[in-house]
């Protein structure tokens, strides 16, 4: 499945760039040398990088547990199934990081890493084709309706990319999680009508 090819090269270049300085500064999301120098691929070679094993870890098990739960989903949803799952991911991870690029591109000091955009887009696709699922999300120990958990996640993560000083991308989160839920419904406008009535 595209899922554990992705989880297992993001794995891998993750591990190398932890012990290769090099590998780590040339993957890196830095708007300032994407507007300066071209270099254009940062936007989605940041992704295949992590900031430790811990950051890694979770991310890379949100990714398994959603995105095989997608890949699954938009096979019996769309034809080109398996091309609208890699738009779904790499364009979750370029849209996500486009405001911190036009917001810092300019600043030498602004750098960013990880696959969270890309992630987060998953992750709120699957929000829209199942709403009512239970999601346990620690510390809460009961199940909490997706469709629930994607509205307060997105005002925290619009709250805390205005006012948040703890180094995590929360904008990147919010903007990943609106281009999962709006690239579905261009491809397959039902979708909204499902999502609404699943709710209500």
């Amino acid at each position: 499945m595209i899922t554990t090819k992705i989880l297992l090269i993001t794995i891998l270049i993750s591990i190398l760039a932890f012990f290769n300085r090099n590998l780590m500064n040339t993957f890196l999301f830095y708007p300032y040398r994407i507007h300066h120098n071209n270099e254009w691929f940062r936007f989605i070679t940041a992704g295949f990088i992590h900031g430790g094993i811990l950051h890694l870890f979770i991310n890379m098990w949100v990714l398994y547990i959603f995105g095989i739960a997608i890949e699954k989903s938009l096979a019996m949803l769309l034809t080109n199934d398996k091309l609208h799952y890699i738009i779904l991911y790499f364009g979750g991870m370029f849209f996500s990081s486009l405001i911190p690029y036009f917001k810092n591109k300019n600043n030498p000091q602004y750098m960013a890493l990880g696959a969270s955009g890309a992630i987060s887009s998953i992750v709120f696709a699957f929000i829209l084709l199942y709403p009512t699922e239970k999601l346990i999300i620690f510390p809460i120990p009961i199940g909490i309706p997706a469709w629930i958990f994607g509205v307060f996640y997105l005002i925290f993560s619009y709250y805390q990319s205005r006012k948040s000083k703890d180094n995590i991308a929360h904008d990147v989160h919010f903007y990943g999680s609106l281009f999962g839920i709006l690239y579905l419904i261009i491809v397959k406008p039902s979708l909204l009508m499902h999502f609404i009535n699943s709710i209500f």
